[in-house]
């Protein structure tokens, strides 16, 4: 069986910003994250993601680059990337870095060159119009909310910005902007990374006539903006221009992207992306209420998610990351009693998915949302914006609008890595960025390293097994039972058999015909029972079995 690397792989998601501050000012940097790699080392990972390390406009943090060849100064040097880059590499870690290439910073020159008027040999840089009926020139709204059109007093025109007005979206249309991104792509593989995570590439390509948007549409905007004319053209360029040759990944974060249709932009004969990242699982559901959403539908999600690599691709696989809610609190248990065991069984269901599974800092020893109790402990532009579209404005109550970001927004990611149960728990000696997880004291890295039945002792055990059985990795899935409402069941390979109980009640499974459990491999909380030829998960309980 061949494979690229990439599809053996267990990645690591790093958010610089929370991950570990080495020099006490409150935010996380890659001095604090070299200091921290004998852990994702312990762990046994084999790549990590650094989410943006660049200069930025400091609007959405790091999505909005200012300078692609710098790195942000709050982060630290480029020596200390160089040196990030080498301690990586001396453990056998590959690194990944983000590619945020849709939009810029309003603070890179670019874009001060573009707004210095229609003659700007940068303008076309960027998307300007001319507004319509006394506002913008269309109803395409932001992702954010509001109106993606921001009107530009000094030069007359309204830019166009998918995202916050300080991340005016670039001109792909135009070839000297895809020739400077492969440039940045360039210099970045000059130095050794080992690939990208793209952000929000399916929104590169606009139709040049920028119509508005039907009343269907601006149901979910995002759709629209992930399928322009050219996005396949541009991709394809990207691969065959850059990518093509190296022993590089393309990983496609695919926002409005289906995952029906993900199997293309990862057919390998195409020539576009080696994986993408899908929202099909994590917006299950997008609103106000986390358990919203029932096991069968979750289920039907997995299969759809494991047809998305095609007859040839494959696909990533991911619980949480840094734009969605703590995965014990979204798909687990959070009550105390039983958030080890619902983030043990979910490590269980990341690492037996045919597709390359991503781990998000934090998540390998449970982290939970955070209680937020207000919008002023709340950071994130669009938690603020969404505040400011739905309470000031008066459309909804301000406790409704709570609820809803406590337990969807950004922040609960985004908050620091837990690494002991002292102050700050252990991220900083100073004032953090942001508030640590009052139970800090409880779930942390320290405490987890001593103890064999951790969830983090799960994960090393998992990652472990992963590699040791490549049918695990690469074998065909198979639901057996989808209509089940508490318990998961599917083979993997039709060598082994995966079972995990989503509920607090012990569940009971009869293997089906020609499905014999002969070797238990690996289990969360001790070994299943034998009762009468089934076997019986207690609570959250997973398991894996060679047939």
């Amino acid at each position: 069986m061949t494979s690229r690397w990439w599809q053996d792989a267990v990645v690591y998601q790093v958010y610089p910003r929370s991950f570990m501050d080495a020099d006490g000012d409150g935010v996380g940097d890659l001095p604090g994250l070299i200091s921290r790699l004998d852990h994702l080392a312990d762990l046994g990972v084999d790549a990590v993601w650094l989410s943006p390390h660049y200069r930025s406009g400091g609007v959405d943090n790091g999505y909005d680059v200012a300078h692609y060849r710098a790195v942000d100064p709050q982060f630290g040097t480029m020596a200390d990337f160089e040196a990030l880059a080498a301690g990586l590499a001396d453990r056998g870690i590959r690194l990944i870095v983000d590619l945020v290439v849709n939009h810029t910073s309003d603070q890179h020159p670019w874009f001060a060159e573009s707004r210095k008027g229609r003659e700007s040999p940068f303008r076309d840089y960027y998307i300007w119009r001319d507004g319509k009926d006394g506002g913008p020139p269309n109803n395409w709204p932001s992702i954010f909310g509001g109106s993606a059109w921001t009107w530009d007093e000094g030069s007359g025109q309204y830019y166009l910005h998918l995202f916050a007005p300080g991340q005016p979206d670039l001109n792909w249309d135009n070839p000297a902007v895809r020739g400077e991104v492969h440039e940045i792509m360039r210099f970045w593989l000059d130095r050794g990374v080992a690939g990208f995570r793209m952000d929000v590439i399916a929104f590169v390509s606009k139709p040049p006539d920028l119509p508005d948007l039907s009343v269907e549409q601006l149901q979910t905007p995002q759709r629209a903006y992930a399928n322009g004319p050219r996005r396949d053209e541009y991709l394809r360029e990207l691969h065959d221009l850059v990518l093509a040759g190296r022993d590089a990944v393309a990983i496609g974060e695919a926002f409005g992207v289906s995952a029906e249709e993900a199997a293309a932009l990862v057919d390998p004969e195409r020539r576009e992306l080696d994986m993408v990242f899908t929202f099909d699982l994590v917006d299950l559901p997008r609103e106000d209420r986390a358990d919203d959403w029932t096991l069968p539908q979750l289920k039907s999600v997995l299969s759809r998610l494991d047809r998305a690599g095609g007859a040839r691709g494959w696909n990533s696989f991911y619980l949480e990351n840094h734009d969605q809610p703590r995965a014990v609190s979204h798909f687990g248990d959070p009550d105390p009693r039983w958030a080890p065991a619902s983030a043990k069984t979910l490590a269980t269901l990341l690492m037996s998915q045919r597709a390359t599974p991503v781990v998000y800092q934090g998540q390998e020893i449970g982290m939970t949302n955070y209680p937020f109790g207000s919008i002023e402990a709340l950071q994130d532009v669009a938690a603020r914006a969404r505040w400011v579209r739905d309470v000031e404005s008066g459309r909804r109550p301000a406790e409704a609008v709570l609820n809803s970001l406590r337990w969807r927004s950004r922040d609960n990611a985004r908050t620091p890595m837990q690494w002991t149960s002292g102050p700050n728990a252990g991220f900083t000696t100073g004032r953090p960025w942001l508030a640590a997880n009052p139970n800090a004291a409880a779930i942390n890295v320290e405490a987890q390293s001593r103890d064999p039945n951790s969830v983090l002792a799960h994960y090393r055990r998992l990652i472990a097994l992963r590699r040791a059985h490549r049918g695990l990795v690469h074998g065909a899935y198979r639901d057996l039972d989808p209509n089940h409402e508490r318990l998961i069941a599917y083979l993997r390979d039709e060598r082994y058999l995966v079972l995990l109980n989503f509920s607090r009640e012990p569940v009971d499974f009869s293997a089906p015909r020609g499905v014999t459990p002969a070797q238990l491999l690996i289990a969360s909380d001790g070994e299943p029972e034998n009762t009468g030829g089934a076997v019986r998960l207690q609570g959250w309980q997973s398991a894996v079995y060679r047939l």
